[in-house]
């Protein structure tokens, strides 16, 4: 009797899907998934179409877990990847992103053409509030899956101390990791698992794919290159983004620790103000939720300035997707790696923390945003009611009260 491993059934022969049904199918995603949805649909849109086995669904979604990248994102690349190599991979990331990015280019052209008018900030301070509501909730979810233990509590506190001392973000990842690989190692499997892993029969990768993926890495390099060549806060903006997608664990929230000390601790390139409410905008679009770098970018550089911050910001994580994608099996079982993960989770539970901290003394300034904060949380915490509604519900409230003239 034959027994299928991940291995082997990775190996299968997938349906032939045309890079236009990639594109189209993930345009689909892109524009009707918001939140915790986003997920589900993704999922969705592979196993209703028979593109891949569950088996290989799971696999991509722990994969994507153990290199740095948005999940959602590098998720849908792996699919693409799958099924069409690298021109699948770009097809289906593309589409994912590409109706967020519209959206986010034009509501922040509203934002920085109307941020100035008299009507408009007293609206941003109820957003703000929002904003802090849903962060709230964000970091106890995190910390629920996250923090299992004494040493995940210890790293997630020393991650936090350390931020509000000014220790480089970057540092702390980097020593999350090593004391992750060091204290949270799972325990070593079975003998007999560790020797089936050993006799797994690997597919052999077409000298095309790799040489894909080479060109793929060039291109990013060369768009490393033309951002350092810039000498300007764009090109600066667009090194940190790189930067920050190269090292950056977990899903969008996660990565926004990151992305604050750089963009508004650092270069001061936004206020923390301005930050919040780009947060807002990513929350209320569909798609991934880091477009919020498009915003930054439109910032610093109008729509080439936006474009060039979103590429910077998912590209990094991309290509190790085509990497990991083709080493995954040969990875994925090490304790040393599961550790690591554990240990930098955790330290962005800490990281998260304090984005939370310095948004709320900004967004919370008078009882009245304290409570629409308040409800924003149990919104989401308790009724379970998707963000971009908490959003628009709550804006409206706050509009509503602000034309009568209770706040």
């Amino acid at each position: 009797m034959t027994i299928d491993t991940p291995a082997a059934q990775s190996a299968l022969p997938h349906p032939h899907v045309s890079l236009a049904k990639i594109l189209t199918s993930y345009l689909q995603v892109g524009m009707t998934a918001f939140g915790l949805s986003i997920l589900l649909k993704l999922k969705a849109t592979v196993l209703d179409n028979r593109w891949l086995t569950e088996e290989e669904v799971n696999e991509g979604l722990a994969l994507v877990q153990l290199y740095p990248g948005p999940i959602m994102v590098d998720f849908t690349a792996y699919v693409g990847y799958k099924l069409r190599g690298v021109p699948g991979a770009l097809m289906a990331t593309l589409g994912f992103i590409f109706p967020s990015f519209v959206l986010i280019l034009v509501l922040s052209a509203l934002y920085f053409a109307a941020g100035n008018l008299p009507w408009v900030r007293p609206l941003f301070i109820g957003l703000e509030a929002l904003v802090v509501g849903i962060l709230f909730n964000v970091v106890l979810e995190m910390g629920n899956r996250n923090i299992q233990n004494r040493t995940q509590a210890v790293i997630a506190l020393l991650a936090f101390i350390a931020l509000l001392f000014k220790v480089s973000a970057i540092l702390i990842i980097f020593a999350a990791l090593a004391a992750g690989a060091w204290l949270l190692r799972p325990p070593a499997k079975s003998s007999a698992a560790a020797g089936a892993r050993s006799n797994q029969k690997f597919a052999q990768t077409p000298t095309s794919r790799w040489v894909a993926i080479a060109v793929v890495l060039a291109v990013i390099l060369g768009v490393v290159w033309f951002s350092w060549s810039l000498h300007s806060d764009l090109g600066d903006l667009a090194l940190s983004l790189f930067k920050i997608g190269a090292v950056a664990f977990g899903s969008g929230m996660a990565i926004l620790p990151l992305i604050q000390t750089e963009v508004v601790d650092s270069h001061q390139w936004v206020t923390t103000t301005q930050f919040a409410d780009g947060i807002a905008l990513g929350q209320i679009t569909p798609g991934p939720f880091l477009i919020t770098a498009a915003f930054l970018g439109y910032k610093l550089g109008g729509i080439f300035g936006a474009t060039l911050a979103t590429f910077a910001i998912f590209s990094p994580s991309f290509v190790m997707t085509l990497l990991f994608t083709e080493v995954f099996v040969r990875l994925h079982g090490l304790q040393a790696v599961r550790g690591a993960l554990s240990g930098v989770l955790a330290a962005f539970v800490g990281l998260l923390a304090m984005v939370l901290l310095q948004i709320g003394e900004v967004g919370l300034v008078s009882a009245a945003t304290f409570s629409l904060a308040a409800g924003a949380f149990v919104a989401v915490r308790w009724f379970k009611i998707d963000v971009p509604w908490v959003f628009l519900g709550g804006l409206a409230l706050w509009a509503g009260l602000l034309v009568i003239g209770v706040i």
